[in-house]
């Protein structure tokens, strides 16, 4: 059976070869600083399991010190490498985006085969890992068809992935450091924190209050965490599930879906989802670093405005 335990060694790998090409490459501003970090991060990926607690933590730490004393930057392109490319995106034009754009039709069209087959009584995919095994084996063949357009090889293909993932740098891991800190947060009893100070001051008897309370609530932490997946089991905790499900009887999964989209609203506004914001303004040279964020900011709101009023209509 296909799980994630088949999935994180690849990613693994893939770290290794970044820290690998860091440490090789004697043009690197963080030479050996940066090489520690990814292959720190390889190391959690691929052995990450078989390691007592204290060990995965401290490499945790080990992390968040090299990014948080500037040890992780972009490592620079060789000479010659910037005219290749142009040239070679010439050549392919839109059918570079194709590779990309075959990912999420993938892991749609794998995850409803997995269902298909599991229906039948051919189980290959744990199911509660299906969409996440779907993604990986998505990603995978999108880098083959990658390969396919361009006509360039695997060691190349991984190469350029490396490249890539240097220069994007620590806020490449952000998001998993984020989602943790949502399932840290819910452990030590913040979401019934939220759910007293909201009971105290605001009627949640009302659907409507108890909508927005949740609604804006995850856009909220959405910003002060950088990552709806961080906020989502704050605010679920808090309002989501005690009010919305427990007292107005809304349906769980659409009040989920949607509570996950306000908090999307939130990303488009902060600097704390660097990977998305950030680093973005970084790659393509843009004079204001937070110009992404004022160029998405008019539409998060519209989008905030209407899934409160989508979610007040949908939910129950």
């Amino acid at each position: 059976m296909i799980g994630l335990a088949w999935i994180y060694p690849l990613a693994g790998l893939v770290f290794l070869a970044c820290g690998i090409r860091a440490a090789r490459n004697p043009r690197h501003p963080r030479r050996w600083s940066g090489s520690l970090f990814w292959c720190l991060l390889a190391l959690l990926f691929l052995v990450g399991d078989r390691l007592q607690a204290w060990m995965a933590g401290a490499l945790v730490l080990g992390l968040a010190l090299l990014a948080g004393l500037g040890g992780v930057k972009g490592g620079d392109r060789e000479p010659g490498d910037g005219e290749e490319a142009t040239r070679e995106a010439g050549r392919l034009g839109n059918r570079l985006f194709l590779p990309a754009l075959a990912i999420p039709v993938l892991t749609v069209g794998l995850l409803f085969a997995f269902r298909w087959m599991s229906a039948r009584g051919l189980n290959l995919v744990n199911p509660a890992e299906g969409t996440l095994v779907s993604l990986g084996l998505a990603c995978g063949l999108a880098l083959f068809g990658a390969l396919r357009v361009t006509g360039r090889g695997p060691g190349e293909g991984l190469g350029e992935g490396a490249r890539l993932l240097d220069t994007i740098g620590w806020a490449a891991v952000l998001p998993l450091y984020l989602a943790t800190l949502g399932a840290v947060f819910a452990k030590a009893g913040v979401g019934e924190a939220v759910a007293s100070l909201l009971t105290r001051y605001l009627p949640l008897g009302s659907p409507s209050v108890a909508v927005l309370a949740y609604g804006l609530g995850m856009a909220t932490f959405t910003v002060v965490m950088g990552n709806a997946f961080a906020a989502f089991p704050v605010m679920t905790a808090a309002v989501g599930l005690p009010v919305l499900v427990g007292t107005h009887h809304a349906n769980p999964a659409a009040m989920a879906a949607m509570g996950m989209l306000t908090g999307y609203c939130g990303t488009l506004l902060t600097p704390m989802a660097a990977n998305f914001n950030l680093v973005p303004a970084a790659l393509l040279e843009l004079g204001d670093p937070h110009g992404v964020i004022r160029a998405q900011a008019p539409t998060a709101l519209v989008l905030l405005g209407l899934n409160l009023l989508l979610m007040r209509l949908l939910i129950f």
